[in-house]
C-alpha cells in the first residue's frame, strides 16, 4: 500500500522574541496573569520584511534539507494559513518562486488553527492517488498583524511562525514491520460557531483585513470536547488505541486546554509535546512547529506513533495518526 511518509520537518520563527514582561509595558496585563491562564511566556513577532510567505519559505527549505532532497524534487506545495501575504495569488506560489521551483502544483488551504491537518489530508490524498510524489506541506502565520493590541484577552495569546513537513509517496515498512506514514486523518467543521472565534473583516464584507475576536471561555469548552473525541476517532480509524501512542503533538493554543484534553483521554502528560510557553498560539503553524521541535530534539524518532490534533475558528477540528 502506498503511504504518505513524513521524511523531513522544518520550522522558522521571526527574529523578535517578546516576553510577557515586555508585552506588559504596552498592554494592560502581567506575566503572572498570562502564565496562570495560558502557560504562555514568550512569542515571536514578525518584523519588517518578515511575512507569512518568507517564514513559510524558510521552514520549507529546512524541511526539504532534512528530507535529503533538492527543492526542485517537490511537485506539490500545500500551505495552510489564515494570514496570507496577499488576497491573491496564493502564498504557496510565492513560496514556490522563492524556493526556485519552476513548476509544481501550489495552493493555500484556509482552516485557521486546523489548517495544517486539513493540508496534510489534502496532500495525503493527492500523493496516494499517484498525482504527485513529493509534497511540501506548510503551516505559516503572522497573526500579530490581525490582532487588536488593545484587547488584552486576545493579543497576549498569539505569535508568528511557520512549520513544514515533506511527505513522500512510498511503500515501505518501519520498525518491527509496521507501516510508516499517515495512517488515518479525521476532520470536522461546524459553521454554527462562527461568532465564537473570527476576524471582523474581509474583502467581500468590509473591504478590510479586520481584527481577531474571540469568546475564550466558550472556545475552551468546545476545544477540550472536540479534540478528545477526534483523537479517539482517528485512532479507531487507524485500528489503534491510546495506549499505543508514543507522542501527541497538539495545537498549541493554551496549556490548560492541553492538560484538560490529556486528562480526558487518560494520556500521560509526559507524552504531550508542549511549546506554547515559548511560541504562544501560532494558529496553522503551531502543530508543525511543535512537531519539528520534538523531532530535532530527539523525542520523536523513527518508528514512533504520533497523533497530531488541532481545533480552530469555524469551528474546524481534526486529528492525524502518523508513524515516523
Amino acid at each position: 500500500m502506498i503511504r504518505s511518509v513524513v521524511t523531513g520537518t522544518g520550522s522558522a520563527l521571526p527574529t523578535r522574541r517578546v516576553s510577557n514582561a515586555e508585552l506588559a509595558e504596552t498592554v494592560d496585563t502581567t506575566d503572572e496573569w498570562i502564565v496562570e491562564r495560558t502557560g504562555i511566556r514568550f512569542r515571536h513577532i514578525a518584523g519588517e520584511g518578515e511575512t507569512t510567505a518568507s517564514l513559510a519559505t524558510d521552514a520549507g527549505r529546512r524541511a526539504i534539507a532534512a528530507a535529503g532532497l533538492d527543492a526542485t524534487d517537490i511537485d506539490l506545495i500545500v500551505l495552510a494559513t489564515a494570514t496570507p501575504d496577499q488576497t491573491f495569488p496564493a502564498s504557496a506560489t510565492i513560496v514556490q518562486a522563492k524556493l526556485g521551483i519552476l513548476d509544481c502544483v501550489a495552493f493555500d488551504v484556509g482552516a485557521v488553527c486546523s489548517g495544517f491537518l486539513y493540508a496534510v489530508q489534502v496532500a495525503d490524498a493527492m500523493l496516494r492517488a499517484g498525482a504527485h510524489s513529493k509534497a511540501l506541506v506548510i503551516g505559516a502565520e503572522t497573526f500579530s498583524r490581525i490582532l487588536d493590541w488593545e484587547d488584552r484577552t486576545t493579543c497576549v495569546l498569539f505569535g508568528d511562525g511557520a512549520g513544514a513537513v515533506v511527505m513522500e509517496a512510498r511503500e515501505e515498512l518501519g520498525e518491527n514491520g509496521a507501516e510508516r506514514g499517515v495512517l488515518a486523518v479525521k476532520l470536522h467543521a461546524d459553521g454554527r460557531y462562527n461568532e465564537l472565534l473570527y476576524v471582523d473583516g474581509g474583502p467581500s464584507t468590509t473591504g478590510t483585513v479586520g481584527k481577531l475576536r474571540m469568546k475564550g471561555r466558550e472556545v475552551f469548552r468546545h476545544a477540550v470536547n472536540n479534540l478528545s473525541s477526534v483523537m479517539t476517532e482517528s485512532l479507531t480509524l487507524a485500528g489503534l488505541d491510546a495506549a499505543q501512542i508514543d507522542w501527541v503533538v497538539p495545537h498549541q493554543a493554551n496549556a490548560r486546554i492541553l492538560d484538560a484534553t490529556a486528562r480526558k483521554l487518560g494520556l500521560d502528560p509526559g507524552k504531550v509535546v508542549v511549546t506554547v510557553d515559548q511560541h504562544a498560539n501560532t494558529s496553522a503553524a503551531s502543530v508543525p512547529l511543535a512537531l519539528d521541535t520534538a523531532v530535532r530534539d530527539g523525542r520523536i524518532r523513527p518508528g514512533h506513533l504520533v497523533v497530531l490534533e488541532a481545533m480552530g475558528g469555524g469551528f474546524t477540528w481534526g486529528a492525524a495518526v502518523v508513524r515516523f
